[in-house]
């Protein structure tokens, strides 16, 4: 063979393995740890903003012994959290603070069938700032001229809202202490304005009031006084990953998951007939 045939030899040898390299395949076997990891599920939570620090930590948890599984959150009111699953929100599971918002999508037919019970529930309680001035033991005091503002979320989209309304219409306060209210977006708003001393006292969870260094709690609303506190949780119709939704919820349920919620203050909601 003469060298000028010889060389064009190599160079179409050359040509084909760049060809190859291009077309996106390999001559050899990738090494163990240049294969690519599994394609994970996307797990999309709705959730109430009081239930952040809990579900953050159970998380972190379930996570680590499903690697193949991510949990995404939007923590917000749950009648904000409703009004966009109402519009569209791609959303696999929903877990609200009141059975109102729940019950709406069920009505509307959002909900996948035999799919909703009640998760957990809570207590309100009556919070001050740690350094008030003001003592208070009790929701009646809150007639006091000395109490000037009074943070609740907002009663329309908050629960805690809605509870605490209802409190001050059976202790047939509301119409005393209606001008004094400050409205939140959510518990977490209102939490904070107790804290800052902006307001002179705030009605939250006891989950929330537990878990805060800035405020102190001054009375627990008895339960006779305002509908029951549960969270509802939920799959949505529309779900996208009715499987990895339906492990997330039962991982919810567990000892494991029940033991956080309890550290947070949260009570665990009794098995439904």
């Amino acid at each position: 063979m003469s060298t000028k045939l010889w060389r064009v030899g190599w160079l179409g040898a050359i040509a084909v393995l760049l060809a190859v390299a291009y077309s996106g395949c390999t001559l050899y076997p990738p090494r163990l740890g240049q294969i690519s990891a599994q394609p994970t599920s996307t797990i999309l939570v709705a959730a109430a903003t009081s239930l952040q620090p809990a579900l953050q930590e159970i998380t972190s948890i379930y996570t680590q012994t499903n690697p193949d599984r991510v949990v995404k959150y939007n923590f917000a009111a749950s009648g904000i959290l409703a009004q966009q699953i109402q519009q569209g929100a791609p959303v696999d599971v929903f877990i609200a603070a009141a059975d109102r918002q729940m019950n709406a999508l069920q009505k509307q037919g959002l909900l996948a069938a035999g799919t909703s019970k009640t998760l957990l529930t809570n207590q309100l309680v009556l919070v001050i700032p740690k350094q008030s001035p003001i003592s208070l033991t009790n929701f009646r005091q809150l007639t006091n001229p000395a109490v000037k503002r009074i943070a609740i979320g907002e009663p329309r989209t908050v629960p805690a809202g809605q509870y605490a309304t209802e409190v001050f219409k059976n202790l047939d306060i509301l119409e005393q202490i209606k001008s004094k209210l400050v409205l939140g977006n959510n518990v977490k708003s209102v939490l904070t304005t107790v804290e800052t001393g902006d307001v002179d006292a705030g009605i939250v969870y006891i989950t929330d009031a537990r878990n805060s260094s800035k405020v102190q709690i001054v009375a627990i609303a008895e339960p006779n006084l305002h509908s029951p506190i549960r969270y509802p949780i939920s799959i949505l119709k529309s779900s996208k990953s009715l499987t990895g939704s339906r492990q997330f919820i039962k991982f919810l349920n567990s000892k494991s998951a029940a033991a956080i919620f309890e550290k947070y203050g949260f009570g665990i909601a009794k098995p439904q007939s």
